[in-house]
This record gives C-alpha cells, sequence and structure tokens, in this order.
C-alpha cells in the first residue's frame, strides 16, 4: 500500500536543517567579524615598535626624554588612549613616556595556554620596560591595569620610583558583570561567541559602556573620534577582555595581604562620580598604603585621569605635597 506524505513529514524536513541553517549563520558571522577584524587592523597599523618577552610580542611606544613614565592602560582600550586621553602628551613634555599595549590589547599578543593575571601581565611589562632599559620609572596604571601597576609595584619596590593607581579595583565586591564575561572566558564556548554574536553586541552595547566611563561628564570630542570600535570587537581582544573580566576578583584578592608591605610612594586617583568602580574603594586601598596620597575628584568618573594629567608629572619628582587636579 503507498503511503502518501503527511504534513508532519513536510514539517519534519525544515526541523532537520535548522541545526545546518545555525551552522550556516555561526559560519557567516565568523567569517565576517575575521574580515572586519583585519580591516580594523589595516586602518589602525602599529603605531610604535615591538618587543619579545618570554615569547610574548608586545606592541609598545617609547618618546620623550627625562625620568621614565610606564603607562598601562584599562580593559576595553589599549596603549594608544593615553594619547586619545591627553595624558601621554602631556608627560612628553619632560619624560620619557613608554606605554604597552597589554597581553591581547592592541597590537601585542596573548598566547593560550598561561593564566594571565594582574602579577603575570606585571612581570611581563617590568621585564619588557628592563628590556628597554629603563630605569626606575613611575608606573602609571588606569582601572584594570592600576592592579598590574600595583603588582609591579609590590614585587619590584626597590626598581620602581613610585606609583600612579587611578580608578582601580582593589578589594572583592559583588559585581553584575562579572558573569557574563567569565562565561566568554570559557574555552571553546568563549571562542564561538567571539567569532559570532559578541562583536554585533558589543557594538550594540559600547556607546552605553563608553558613556558609563566618563560619567556623569560627556565623552570627549578626541577620545570618541580617535577611540575604534573595530580594533576593541575583534575577537582577539574580546578574549583578552573577557579573560581580565573574568580574573578581576581573583586579582583583587591576590594581593590583599602584602598591601602593608609596599614602601614605593603611592597616589591613588579616582572620581567621586565613578559608576563603574566607586570611590570607596580608593579610600579603602589608601587605608591600607603607608605611603600613600589619596585625591578623590568631584566630578569625574573612571577617566577621571584626564582632569589630572597635569598633575602626573609630580609623582617622578618629589612627591611632596597632594595632588591637584581641576574638578
Amino acid at each position: 500500500m503507498t503511503r502518501f506524505p503527511t504534513a508532519r513529514h513536510f514539517a519534519a524536513k525544515p526541523a532537520a536543517r535548522l541545526p545546518l541553517i545555525g551552522a550556516a549563520v555561526l559560519g557567516g558571522l565568523a567569517l565576517l567579524n575575521s574580515l572586519a577584524a583585519k580591516r580594523a587592523e589595516r586602518r589602525h597599523p602599529p603605531q610604535g615598535r615591538f618587543i619579545e618577552v618570554d615569547g610574548v610580542r608586545l606592541h609598545y611606544t617609547d618618546r620623550g626624554t627625562g625620568p621614565a613614565v610606564v603607562l598601562v592602560h584599562g580593559n576595553l582600550v589599549s596603549g594608544g588612549d593615553w594619547d586619545s586621553s591627553g595624558v601621554a602628551p602631556s608627560l612628553l613634555e619632560n619624560h620619557r613616556v613608554i606605554a604597552f599595549d597589554r597581553p591581547g590589547f592592541g597590537h601585542s599578543d596573548r598566547p593560550r595556554g598561561k593564566l594571565w593575571t594582574a602579577e603575570a601581565q606585571a612581570e611581563l611589562l617590568y621585564k619588557a620596560a628592563k628590556q628597554l632599559g629603563v630605569e626606575r620609572p613611575v608606573v602609571v596604571g588606569h582601572s584594570w591595569g592600576a592592579i598590574v601597576a600595583l603588582a609591579m609595584a609590590l614585587n619590584h619596590q626597590a626598581d620602581i620610583k613610585g606609583a600612579v593607581l587611578v580608578s582601580g579595583y582593589y578589594f572583592w565586591t559583588l559585581r553584575p558583570d562579572v558573569l557574563p564575561v567569565t562565561l566568554a572566558a570559557i574555552p571553546g564556548f568563549g571562542d564561538i561567541l567571539r567569532y559570532t554574536v559578541s562583536p554585533l553586541l558589543g557594538r550594540l552595547t559600547l556607546p552605553l559602556v563608553k558613556r558609563a566611563m566618563f560619567s556623569p561628564r560627556t565623552v570627549p570630542a578626541r577620545f570618541d573620534a580617535e577611540y575604534s570600535e573595530g580594533m576593541a570587537m575583534r575577537p582577539s581582544q574580546l578574549r583578552a577582555a573577557a579573560d581580565d573580566g573574568a580574573l578581576m576578583i581573583p586579582g583583587a584578592l591576590e594581593f590583599r595581604d602584602e598591601l602593608g608591605s609596599l614602601t614605593v610612594p603611592t597616589v591613588i586617583l579616582a572620581g567621586a562620580g565613578d559608576k563603574v568602580v566607586f570611590s570607596d574603594m580608593a579610600t579603602r586601598l589608601h587605608e591600607a598604603l603607608p605611603r600613600s596620597i589619596l585625591h578623590v575628584i568631584q566630578g569625574p568618573g573612571t577617566w577621571c585621569i584626564m582632569p589630572c594629567r597635569g598633575s602626573l608629572r609630580r609623582p617622578s619628582r618629589r612627591w611632596r605635597g597632594p595632588v591637584r587636579c581641576r574638578a
């Protein structure tokens, strides 16, 4: 007896094709995002030089003469953003300024198979600075880079002249943003996200992220013009950002028992309006560090370093008196 196809048979065929359609869509997104990443790198070629340290290729700029200042950037950005903020140009008036792209950001590599904690990154940048002949620098760290700078100062106190820590996350707290980035940091699963949907979602949410970074002020015109969304949304940099986000709380716990031993003169800067890392974090760090100066600037948020960029010249001199910032 001949059986004719029923409605159920016709419905089953499209359903059976869904996995293939899904795979094709994901493959297409991965191809588009890979091409977009290559295009972004062509439009934003390296502005500095490269140095290899422990098998890791790091991109950096090294300009100016005078006492050395090493700049360590935060998450979602790269070493070039020290120029966009005006910090590096201000320091270049009478300093040697070295700005690194941290592993995985900008044009620096981030090899797999290693846990890139704040301490591991600090050690890598310290060795890179030594290879460049940098002697007793002031190290300046912003946001996630602040705990890298703190780790460098703690582990190499005799070789660090001073530290400036800006809007850093120094103590463990509950943070709602940790779970999403932790999922994105999972090997395999995170790779699929970074090559498919994460760049799209990132581009959609990036305007809100930038506003939060500078809130309650507006995003400065120069930063808005020079910040490259294409570079930030590359799968390679999204991996670095996700890894760093997942390691944020462990990084804060890493040095909690060592803070009292820090003898390096330290300036701690925080914005009273910071919606990303609240300024009481800086107050707690000031209480834990015996040789620190605290300045909470009324008005700015996480990027409070912008109105304070002129004050960064002071730490490489004599460290006398409070840090002066314009609100």
